[in-house]
C-alpha cells in the first residue's frame, strides 16, 4: 500500500521556501496531498485574504511535478473534514504551522510531522506580499 503524505497551506507567492517544504513532503511517501486554504479561511485566520486568489494558488502547486493531488480546503475552517477524506498515513507540518485543534484526538493513526524550514528570512510570503504593495 502506498504512503500518502497530505500537506496544507496558503502557498501564496509559491516561493523557494514553499518548493522546499513541499519537496521534503513528498519524500515521506509515495502520494503528496496538497491542501490550499480558501480565501475566505486566510482572511479568518489571518486577518487578511491572500495576494492571489485559491483558484490561482492551486493552479501553481498543481503544477509540481512532485505534487500528486491538490484541492481547495472546506469553507469554514474544517480541516479535520478534508484530513479524514485523504486518510493521509503522515501529515506534513510547516515550520511555522501549529497542529489544528482536535487533529490528534480525532486522526489517531496519522502521524504528525513538522519539517525543516528554509531561509525564513528571506523566504516568506509577508516578505513577497510586501514587496508586491511597493510597486
Amino acid at each position: 500500500m502506498k504512503t500518502r503524505v497530505l500537506c496544507c497551506g496558503t502557498f501564496d507567492f509559491l516561493h523557494p521556501g514553499h518548493l522546499y517544504f513541499l519537496r521534503q513532503a513528498s519524500e515521506l511517501g509515495d502520494k503528496l496531498y496538497v491542501v490550499i486554504a480558501r480565501d475566505e479561511n486566510v482572511n479568518k485566520i489571518k486577518g487578511k485574504y491572500p495576494f492571489y486568489k485559491e483558484i490561482v494558488r492551486m493552479k501553481k502547486v498543481k503544477e509540481l511535478d512532485y505534487v500528486d493531488d491538490v484541492r481547495l480546503g472546506y469553507p469554514g475552517l474544517n480541516f479535520l473534514k478534508v484530513v479524514k477524506e485523504i486518510n493521509p498515513d503522515i501529515i506534513a507540518l510547516g515550520y511555522d504551522q501549529k497542529t489544528p485543534l482536535g487533529l490528534r484526538e480525532k486522526i489517531f493513526h496519522s502521524k504528525i510531522i513538522t519539517l525543516a524550514s528554509h531561509k525564513p528570512d528571506k523566504f516568506k510570503s509577508s516578505i513577497y506580499r510586501n514587496l508586491k504593495s511597493k510597486y
